[in-house]
Formats: structure tokens, sequence, C-alpha cells
């Protein structure tokens, strides 16, 4: 009696053993492939399914982004300057049955294939072009990454350039490129002004020769402002038909001493 109650204990014990194997739960961001006598059955998931111990084998694919920092690689653009670039990837897997059949490790492989594929494009482009249109080089390397890693069943969704780092000498010599390029842009807003300024004064003065009257106006408010600022000044105010006047004379006084010049001129 004893040894009968014994085996129905051991019976049950391997059966609740064989329960507890076959049955698998599998949470929402992760798939369970599933190998039949090294034969793939399939992905099943997320929830509760049962699986034939010993003769079925589980393995678990994550399918959530994973984040992976590119390391830092030196790499001789095409204008052969060393710089040392640091990336990262954002890849997740969308067919967990290619991720595990295809190849061995995804992650690692896409490590790899993402230090090569950097190193090679980045060493196509020259430094301003990296410096500058760091957006198109992410997107051609996102591109070409994910066209590796599509049959593997990887999906790469983003990769960013984060930092470049320049030797000294190069950073140095684009700080006095960029001094230079501010002094040039100085001078030339500088002549602008200048240029526009002159402009201006040309018209005015236009306008003033035409209208002897603003010129008179124009000429008592600068008395004005004279005699508001330096108390000690003197002004003795002419009139312009006065200044014309000894300009004519002047000219009228000359007039002669040109005629005396021709004269002697001819008769040399």
């Amino acid at each position: 009696m004893n040894a009968a109650w014994t085996g129905i204990a051991v019976a049950a014990l391997i059966v609740l053993l064989l329960l507890m194997l076959s049955v698998k739960i599998v949470p929402e961001y992760e798939r369970g492939v599933i190998f039949r006598l090294g034969r793939i059955i399939g992905a099943k998931g997320p929830g509760l399914f049962f699986i034939i111990p010993v003769v079925d084998r589980l393995v678990r694919v994550s399918l959530r982004t994973v984040t992976m920092d590119i390391p830092p690689q030196d790499i001789i653009t095409k204008d052969n300057v060393t710089v040392r670039v640091n990336a990262v990837t954002y890849f997740n897997v969308v067919d967990p049955n290619r991720s595990v059949v295809a190849i061995e490790d995804h992650v690692k492989g896409t490590s790899q294939i993402a230090q090569t594929t950097l190193r090679s494009i980045l060493g196509q482009v020259d430094l301003d072009e990296l410096l500058v249109n760091r957006d198109e080089i992410n997107q051609r390397l996102q591109q070409i990454i994910d066209d590796v890693t599509n049959p593997w069943g990887v999906k790469v969704t983003l990769v960013e350039v984060k930092d470049v780092e320049l030797p000294e000498a190069m950073r140095r010599a684009m700080a006095r490129q960029a001094e230079a390029e501010r002094d040039r842009r100085a001078k030339v807003i500088h002549a602008k002004g200048e240029f526009e300024a002159a402009e201006t004064l040309a018209d005015a003065a236009l306008r003033l020769e035409g209208h002897p009257a603003a010129m008179h106006l124009r000429i008592l408010s600068t008395m004005t402002e004279i005699s508001s600022e330096r108390n000690s000044t003197l002004i003795f105010p002419l009139p312009m038909e006065v200044l014309r006047l000894v300009d004519m004379l002047s000219q009228s006084g000359d007039r002669p001493a040109k005629l005396a010049a021709e004269r002697q001129a001819d008769e040399t």
C-alpha cells in the first residue's frame, strides 16, 4: 500500500514538473521563438502558451528599441584631416525568426556593421561637410546600416553622429578663420554704411541747393546747436549772397591774369 502511494506521488510530481516546463509566459515586449527537434516552428507570444518539454526549445527575443553607442573611431576625412568621431544608433527586432536564425548575435552584428559603415562613409566626405551637413550624413548612415541588417530581421531607425573631436592645430586654424570671416563681414558692413551715408548726404545737398530757404534754416539750426553746446564760441553769420559775390569777384580778378598768360603763350 505504501509503495502504491509512493508511486502515485512520484508520478504526480513528474506530471507537475512537466507541466511547469511546458507552460511559458512571454511579456508584451518579447516573442518566444520555438524550435522543435531543431526545426523552427515560429514565434509565439505575448501571453501564456505551452511547449512540449524536451522536444521544444524556446528562445526569447526582445522587440524593444536598443540604444547602442558606437565606440569612438579615428577617421581620416576626404581632405586628409584626422578626426575622432562617436555616434549612437537605435534599432529593434521586427522579425524574431530571422533575428535568431539568420545571425548568431544580432546586437553584436549591428554594432560591428555600424562601426565599419561609420568609418567608410565619413572617409568619403570633407571636414566642412561633416560639420555642416550632419543630418544628411546621419540619413546616409541609417540607410546603409538598415540595408545590411534587414536580412537579419533588424530595423535601424536612427543613427546620430554625436561628437566630432578635431586636433588642436585644426581647432586653432578654424578659430583664426572664423575671426577673419567676422572681420571681413564687419568691414563690408562698415563700407556699405559709409556708401549709404554718402548717397544720403548727396541727396540732401541736391535738395538744399534747389531750396535756398532750406539752406538758411539748416544754417540757423546748426548755429543754435553750437551755441547751446559751446557758450564761448562766437558766430558771425554771413549771407550766402555775400559768399557768392566774393567768389565772383575772385574769378573776375583772376581773368586778366589768365588772358595775359594765354597771350604770352601764343606769342611764344
